[in-house]
């Protein structure tokens, strides 16, 4: 019986460099071409399961041609590699070594019964660029309105313009998101919309940046996102709990759509006064406010179904 092969791939703006738990290893370029080519020496392969970073982008086309050949592809946060290499005392970092740090983390992975999951279509790519262009100019709309009130005189007027130029590009973005959310995501959108208290920038962050959304249990989407308090116990101390890690650009929507929610959503308002009336800090009771909205969020995916005021999110 043949052993199981894991591949473990490091990208690169321009190379891809692949290391296989056979010993095997290879670089290619980080282009289409490559990208067939690495298909092509793959192909003679019975592979178990192909791990690589998030790398800021440039992994995505790598990514999406080894799971449209069906091959079993994750991808992971680097730190989470980063992590490893140092547990396994590789503490070099080049191309090569971490390739093959990646096929060793897909072992362990693969061990522990990790399931690759289903990457993003194109028409949630193409969401997710639009969502992260409309964050991009928020931050800079912020940035220059911060200047505006200590800048000189003389320097106003280009500010002015500038903050002009941003907001109308922010107001074409809206508008995009909106047609792209009608015309592809309606069905979803509005489900997720009935919510009170999201509206379309945290329904389209959603879709986007959270394609997981309703093929999870509840303790799975609220790890996943960053909001399962974490255990800080040792010995005999017992520390408080913590969210740690996760998604935090779906973090920041949950927590504006959890805000107003606690004025407007009959279940979640409900939840925020308890947990403050049982002297809970208004920060620690909507956080859980957040996690209460996702895990609904989470089952009205899965179920298809609308909010109403009796929706189990169970």
């Amino acid at each position: 019986m043949s052993q199981p092969l894991f591949v473990g791939i490091d990208v690169a703006k321009d190379t891809v460099e692949v290391a296989c738990s056979d010993a095997s290893s290879h670089s290619f370029t980080n282009n289409e071409a490559g990208h067939a080519k690495l298909l092509r020496w793959l192909a003679r392969k019975s592979i178990t399961l192909i791990v690589l970073e998030a790398t800021g982008g440039y992994e995505q086309a790598c990514a999406v041609a080894l799971a449209a050949a069906g091959l079993p592809v994750s991808v992971l946060n680097p730190r989470q590699a980063r992590d490893f290499a140092r547990a396994m005392g590789k503490l070099a970092k080049t191309d090569r070594i971490d390739a093959a740090v990646l096929a060793e983390f897909a072992a362990v992975l693969h061990a522990r019964g990790h399931q690759p999951r289903p990457l993003a279509s194109m028409e949630q790519r193409e969401l997710a660029a639009l969502v992260a262009r409309r964050r991009q100019l928020v931050v800079m709309l912020v940035a220059e309105r911060q200047r505006l009130g200590v800048a000189h005189s003389r320097a106003k007027p280009s500010i002015q313009a500038v903050i002009e130029l941003l907001l109308k590009q922010l107001a074409d973005i809206d508008d995009d998101l909106q047609r792209t959310l009608k015309e592809r995501h309606a069905d979803l959108s509005g489900l997720l919309q009935s919510v009170k208290g999201v509206g379309p920038t945290t329904a389209s962050t959603l879709i986007a940046e959270l394609p997981e959304l309703g093929l999870l249990t509840r303790k799975q989407i609220t790890s996943l996102v960053g909001l399962a308090p974490l255990n800080r116990d040792s010995g005999t101390l017992r520390g408080q709990r913590h969210i740690f890690g996760g998604r935090a650009s779906v973090r920041r929507v949950l927590y504006v759509a959890a805000l107003v929610a606690t004025r407007f959503n009959p279940a979640i308002k409900d939840c925020y006064t308890r947990l403050v009336a049982a002297g809970k800090p208004k920060k620690v009771a909507l956080v859980a406010c957040m996690r209460k909205l996702l895990i609904t969020l989470n089952a009205i995916a899965r179920t298809k179904t609308p909010w109403r005021k009796d929706f189990a999110s169970a």
